[in-house]
């Protein structure tokens, strides 16, 4: 058995972002614009803030815990804090989802200024590399590692189901310094693999995630022969800087970046499934609880999965209030698990439930916490059918 396989049981997990505390978010609003700020006060607050969080995510049924990434203020926005190198544009417009808000432009504009963009405590610009690539957040990360394991502790949490999140390097804004593309990522995965190193050296899972690799498929002026090399660049350089990282230590997420939208300009997981089990990850989460995705699990009556690595579907969804019903759930288990083992399956979110730091997320806070509570029923039940002697 490899670390991350089950036994005996499904295992829970999520994709690592929760709702942050709104007292929090004022601290972090502070920290993040430049406003008059007590650091120290901030470090207490979120030092109590981590351990208010993984302690619920253990008395709702989570096996498998993180930080909420309640030290950031977006899961690749806070990269601006930890590489020197970028500088934000605020003035120039952020190129997203192109294909998809093309399509359906007077929905979008209100979705952006009411969900994803419009109650960002940090606003959601473009990060361009005008300079070298060096990492510094060092200090940042030992705080959020520090904060992680103290929680778990007090939770009672072992340290191999704590897992922190980070971004792949492809999350890290437009290069105009480099020479090229090629070039730019070697440069990223060399200082971002100190971040995931350490991570991994803490005693701790490291989590890439990556929602730019599935972007690359529906990315307007790509053909196909660009797509799939845009797609084994971002595939090499997370290798890269996963060199001599054990692969179970590491988790791979990716989805579609978009919550609640009509998200018919999306891949298929059938374009990506070849590249994400390139990755040397010891698991791989993706999205499978969303009506455009949830068909995809018959993707693995044909494509198998290496031994030992595990598969995360998502069975509860980001994108809704709706608690999904255990049975449900159940059933959403037991598909992958007939196709892929038991073993080989764990339980998870589609994505995360504020990859950005908002006041109002899409989903309640008080809904999350009854998402998990239905995931681990749901898990329950399916490890009963799997595990009947």
């Amino acid at each position: 058995m490899t670390l991350q396989q089950n036994t005996g049981r499904i295992q829970t997990t999520h994709i690592g972002s929760l709702p942050r505390p709104h007292h929090l978010l004022d601290q972090l609003k502070a920290k993040f614009s430049g406003e008059p700020f007590d650091e120290k006060a901030f470090d207490a607050e979120l030092r109590q803030a981590v351990i208010d969080v993984v302690r619920k995510q253990k008395e709702s049924g989570i096996d498998i815990v993180t930080d909420g990434e309640f030290s950031k203020p977006g899961f690749f926005t806070y990269i601006q804090e930890r590489l020197a190198g970028f500088e934000a544009r605020p003035n120039q417009k952020l190129l997203i989802f192109q294909k998809e808000v093309a399509a359906f432009p007077e929905y979008y504009a209100e979705y952006f200024k009411q969900a994803m963009m419009g109650g960002t405590i940090v606003s959601i610009a473009p990060i361009v590399c005008t300079g070298p690539v060096k990492y510094r957040g060092d200090a940042a990360l030992a705080r959020d590692i520090g904060n992680v394991k103290a929680a778990a502790a007090a939770a009672g949490v072992p340290m191999q189901h704590v897992f922190l999140p980070a971004t792949a390097p492809s999350g890290v804004g437009i290069n105009e310094y480099y020479k090229s593309e090629e070039e730019y990522f070697h440069a990223l995965a060399a200082e971002m693999s100190k971040e995931y190193r350490a991570i991994v050296d803490a005693g701790i899972l490291v989590q890439i995630d990556d929602p730019f690799l599935a972007d690359i498929f529906v990315e307007p002026g790509l053909d196909d022969k660009g797509m799939a090399r845009r797609a084994e660049i971002y595939v090499e350089a997370i290798n890269d800087a996963l060199k001599g990282i054990p692969a179970e230590r590491v988790r791979f997420h990716t989805c579609y970046g978009i919550n609640e939208g009509p998200r018919l300009h999306e891949a298929s997981l059938a374009e990506i499934i070849s590249y994400v089990l390139k990755i040397n990850a010891g698991s791989y989460s993706f999205e499978a609880a969303n009506p455009r995705h949830e068909h995809e699990y018959h993707l693995f009556e044909n494509v198998k999965v290496p031994d030992g690595k595990v598969l995360c579907p998502g069975v509860i969804t980001h994108a809704s209030n709706i608690v999904e019903h255990p049975e449900l759930i159940c059933e959403r288990i037991l598909r992958f698990a007939n196709l892929v083992g038991r073993d080989n399956v764990i339980a998870a979110a589609d994505c995360g439930f504020s990859s950005q730091a908002l006041y109002r997320t899409e989903v309640h806070h008080t809904v999350v916490w009854e998402k998990f509570k239905a995931m681990r029923e749901g898990a329950d039940l399916a490890s009963k059918k799997l595990w009947k002697n």
